[in-house]
């Protein structure tokens, strides 16, 4: 059973291993730097579908069958997701046919880190030997759904990010895995008073220190102990404004510290402005780029910190702020690696 260490964080007793992980994109994903860790990279962004909805539900289909063929078949006892639309509908699409329970989950940006910890959380409760966590975004449905239609042609203000069209998808199991979820921190709401939805780094920043100093008072660790750090997705603002605030806190985390919405596009080169955000963009990074590279060995402890921006398009019509949260999930390689 996982133990409370500190106020916040908790430590897994059974260190749910992983056991199969997947990815799928779009073509302007699959054309940045991590081109080569993507398990699918669709040059059809509607995925053979009539509309940008059905194409996110699509892509989502198939990155659940790419982790699932990858895992040999096993089916989970449960599978835990969400995404950006309203209702999280292109989730309860993708898994209608699967004959497997389903937990619907919106942490926006974050999704996929709440739903890998609380996979996590549930497997070493007892009451589950596997469980599948996934999201993932899409470009074109998001601006519909957040901003305007493409056919409008607005302009991007500077600090805007790019809504990753991808997919990412997690088998965990109880056993031991080559790389086991050791710590769980949950994060808490905090608003930063940020009303502009182009700029989601800023407001979600804040959410992010909070946890990340969390998770080191309660575990006894700093970034000496890990040996890398990331967040997703503050983009390249938001990674500058964490960084300021960690270093404020005495915190220096130096090259260890990076964000998938600056990982998952080239920004001086694919015009993404301050990088990639979206449920897919953390998920397809940990899928593509973070859990192979453990897996090579290239890390063996890193911290996976998803942050999300909780907004609507109402929300933001009516002139809110935007709260943010942020979720850690230590990860480690375990003794299958």
């Amino acid at each position: 059973m996982a133990k409370r260490i500190g106020k916040r964080t908790l430590a897994l007793e059974s260190r749910p291993g992983v056991l199969a992980y997947a990815s799928v994109v779009g073509g302007k994903e699959g054309a940045g730097p991590l081109k080569k860790g993507f398990d699918e990279v669709s040059l059809d962004s509607y995925f053979g579908q009539d509309t940008w909805e059905k194409a996110e539900m699509t892509m989502l289909t198939h990155c659940l069958d790419r982790c699932a063929q990858k895992s040999g078949g096993l089916r989970p006892d449960a599978i835990l997701g969400g995404d950006l639309l309203n209702q999280c509908v292109s989730s309860a699409f993708a898994v209608k046919d699967r004959s497997t329970p389903y937990l619907g989950l919106y942490g926006a940006c974050s999704t996929m880190a709440e739903g890998l910890s609380l996979a996590a959380l549930l497997l070493d409760g007892g009451g589950f030997t596997s469980l599948m966590a996934f999201t993932g975004s899409h470009f074109c449905a998001a601006e519909r759904q957040y901003r305007f239609p493409l056919e409008y042609g607005g302009q991007r203000t500077p600090t805007s990010q790019w809504t990753v069209t991808g997919a990412g998808a997690v088998l965990l199991a109880r056993e031991s895995g080559a790389f086991e979820l050791t710590h769980v921190t949950p994060g808490r709401v905090l608003d930063a008073g940020v009303t502009d939805a182009n700029n989601m780094g800023a407001a979600m920043a804040p959410a992010a220190c909070d946890t990340i100093l969390r998770h080191f008072d309660d575990t006894g660790r700093d970034f000496s102990d890990y040996d890398a750090v990331f967040t997703g997705d503050l983009g390249a603002i938001g990674h500058d404004i964490l960084q300021d605030m960690l270093q404020k806190e005495g915190l220096d985390p130096g090259l260890k510290y990076m964000d998938c919405g600056v990982l998952m596009y080239d920004l001086l080169t694919q015009d993404v402005h301050a990088g990639g955000s979206g449920c897919g963009c953390s998920a397809a990074v940990l899928a593509a780029h973070i859990l192979p590279a453990m897996e090579r060995g290239v890390w063996k402890r890193v911290l996976f910190a998803g942050t999300g921006a909780l907004m609507s398009p109402l929300s933001c019509q009516q002139g809110c702020s935007i709260p943010g949260v942020c979720h850690a999930a230590a990860i480690e390689r375990g003794a299958r690696a």
